[in-house]
């Protein structure tokens, strides 16, 4: 009598990402490094008047060490300034970069299909949900919400409709460059890339 085989097939929960659709993960990162120079940035402009007093104090001032302390004092706390504003402003890009583009993809799976529309929604979600956590009176915050979403879907409108129509042109070329073989998709696809990629 023979035992009955164990075939154990593998159920794989990955489901290939649409055409057009951003990584959120990547998206993020180079957001939270923009929001890092543009907050490390502005807050080191902001601080050239306060430069400007310690000068001041320094020519007012006889004591060699007294100016060694000022200036050091003063380097000190622009150094604090320029680091504190340029951690606040990667985690806040960052955030409403990992919000935008998580919605994005989120909307483009469950309709199936990747338009200006998820674009559009997306942006006016994630604006309205940062002028929700802003804070002020409960009216202000209201405010904040409607103009968000009026504003974040206006922006993204064209924005959504300029990436599709470059996505359009780069699948385009991609398609006569690359004509559809048998192998699909895995290990096949990729030697076929990399072979199509050596022949020219």
């Amino acid at each position: 009598m023979e035992a009955p085989e164990n075939s154990e097939e593998t159920v794989s929960n990955y489901t290939p990402r649409m055409a057009g659709t951003v990584n959120w993960g990547t998206a993020t990162v180079i957001g939270v490094f923009a929001g890092l120079l543009y907050g490390g940035s502005r807050e080191a402009s902001a601080s050239v008047s306060k430069d400007a007093e310690v000068m001041l104090k320094l020519g007012s001032t006889a004591d060699k060490r007294e100016q060694h302390r000022l200036m050091r004092d003063a380097m000190e706390k622009r150094f604090v300034r320029v680091a504190r504003g340029s951690i606040i402003g990667g985690v806040r890009l960052g955030m409403f970069t990992a919000a935008f583009y998580s919605l994005q993809n989120l909307l483009a799976e469950k309709r199936g299909v990747h338009d200006v529309f998820n674009v559009v929604a997306a942006g006016s979600v994630t604006a309205s949900t940062f002028g929700l956590i802003m804070p002020g009176s409960l009216q202000w915050r209201a405010r904040n919400v409607a103009l968000g979403s009026v504003l974040g879907a206006a922006i993204c409108f064209p924005l959504g409709w300029l990436q599709l129509k470059l996505i359009e042109k780069a699948n385009e070329g991609n398609v006569d460059a690359n004509p559809v073989s048998e192998a699909s998709g895995g290990v096949g696809a990729a030697i076929e890339r990399l072979e199509g990629n050596l022949n020219k």
